[in-house]
């Protein structure tokens, strides 16, 4: 595990697709940089999405994260983090410390008074970073999906 001290968090720019799809699969998303691109065209034109990465001191792409107003009728509006992912390489180097702030300082931005995310249960490590960061789980829940 590398010690990085100058991580630098910008948002996301189509010439970090290739490198944003290669962590896409470390997370278990295989795609390819061109599809990660046409996604990542449409989430720049929402103001409702933010896409940021974290950049080591060299410009390397160490980690992403993808943030989203979620608007549900039932409560109230809130930011909702669709993907975060460090490279395994550099965990625990303060990038994604730097990408969870960056995101929490974007839904402050949008007026939001919280921040939900979705880890599957097996990424235990993931739920203890989350949890020492002030995060706390809320429910259980199943998840499920019907292809159309």
């Amino acid at each position: 595990m590398r010690r990085e001290t100058a991580i630098r968090v910008r948002a996301a720019k189509l010439e970090d697709a290739r490198a944003i799809a290669g962590l896409s699969r470390q997370l278990g998303y295989p795609t390819s940089a061109p599809t990660i691109a046409l996604r990542l065209r449409s989430v720049a034109r929402s103001r409702e999405h933010g896409a940021f990465v974290a950049a080591g001191p060299k410009g390397e792409i160490l980690g992403w994260i993808h943030v989203f107003v979620h608007r549900v009728l039932e409560s109230e509006f809130s930011a909702e983090v669709g993907g975060l992912v460090v490279d395994e390489d550099f965990r625990g180097t303060g990038a994604g410390t730097a990408l969870l702030e960056r995101a929490e300082r974007w839904a402050i931005s949008k007026r939001l008074s919280s921040i939900t995310l979705r880890s599957n249960v097996i990424r235990k490590p993931a739920h203890a970073f989350y949890l020492k960061r002030g995060y706390r789980i809320t429910k259980t829940q199943f998840a499920f999906r019907k292809t159309l």
